[in-house]
């Protein structure tokens, strides 16, 4: 192995794990259309909102995401991509691309 592929391998490795989360990419991809609420990302989904909240909380540890809170009556918060979490954009739509070309579309979950 040479230098670079030391350096690429364990960061690509690392990168598949944050992604690789289930509902992860789904969530990236929904933020793409701009920042939402909680319950606009909920709601877009089959997800529960505790694993919704652990996927935000990850991502935003990770600076993926950013959690605005808006001194309101109700409070209001929003969630959006961060210059990082934007930069998974031409994966996310290669992602997409591939998928329709080559994903049958079913209804059943393997």
């Amino acid at each position: 192995m040479n230098k670079t592929e030391d350096l690429l391998c364990p960061r690509f490795e690392k990168g598949t794990q944050i992604l690789g989360k289930r509902w992860t990419v789904l969530i990236v991809n929904q933020l793409l259309n701009g920042p939402q609420r909680f319950c606009q990302i909920e709601s877009a989904f089959p997800i529960s909102g505790r694993i919704l909240s652990e996927r935000l909380k990850d991502l935003e540890q990770k600076d993926i995401i950013k959690r605005e809170v808006f001194a309101e009556t109700p409070v209001r918060i929003e969630y959006s991509l961060t210059e990082k979490g934007s930069a998974l954009a031409p994966a996310v739509r290669e992602i997409q691309k591939w998928s329709q070309e080559w994903i049958e579309n079913s209804s059943e979950e393997e």
